[in-house]
């Protein structure tokens, strides 16, 4: 059902369930690519040791992991993120990975993506808290935007994707997009850099309208 296939990769991964292994990839903590190597390593070295993008990715990594220890016996958590380079930006990144517990049967992998979506990196943490927060502040529906999108085998298995990178075609007009982006934000969070860090969230699907 959905985007995806069994054996491709997505780059903002919910949670993948197979034989009993649970998959999940927190990406939060972003900057923007110059298209420079040389100046793309010294940016990526600069988000690995950014405080304010370590506080926010942590934020993430936690909550994440709260909601999925009740399905799981073990889960492992690196200590620190990696840098994913994607073609626009560079994320923080972490690969959560669990076994899930002798439940009969398994939750399926549609029940996992329920109990971790909305992740804290698009609807903050605590959850409910942040939720009634954004719903006052936003004054906007988001939509499908965030939603999980993937596949779901018979056997239970499958692959979720959060729909970051998305558009709403206007029912109105069939040649108008609303595109959707957004940031993290934490204390140490400013305005500007927000702003530019949606704008370059945004640029795929510009190139892709623009293509």
């Amino acid at each position: 059902m959905g985007a995806g296939a069994p054996g491709r990769r997505l780059p903002e991964l919910l949670v993948r369930s197979e034989k009993g292994l649970v998959t999940s990839r927190v990406l939060a903590g972003t900057i923007r690519r110059t298209g420079d190597d040389d100046a793309d390593l010294a940016r990526a070295a600069i988000l690995a040791h950014s405080s304010k993008d370590l506080e926010e990715h942590e934020y993430a990594v936690a909550s994440l992991t709260r909601a999925l220890e009740p399905f799981c016996s073990s889960t492992n958590v690196p200590e620190t993120p990696f840098v994913l380079h994607l073609p626009n930006v560079l994320h923080l990144a972490t690969d959560v990975n669990g076994v899930l517990a002798e439940h009969d049967p398994h939750p399926t992998s549609l029940a996992l993506a329920e109990a971790l979506h909305p992740t804290a990196a698009v609807a903050g943490t605590p959850t409910r808290e942040a939720v009634a927060i954004i719903d006052e502040l936003e004054q906007m529906d988001r939509g499908r935007y965030a939603g999980p999108v993937g596949w779901l085998g018979a056997d239970g298995d499958g692959e979720w994707g959060i729909g970051l990178r998305s558009a709403e075609l206007d029912p109105a007009d069939a040649h108008r997009l609303r595109l959707f982006a957004g940031c993290g934000i934490v204390a140490a969070s400013s305005p500007e850099a927000e702003l530019a860090e949606s704008e370059a969230k945004l640029e795929p699907m510009r190139q892709a309208l623009r293509s």
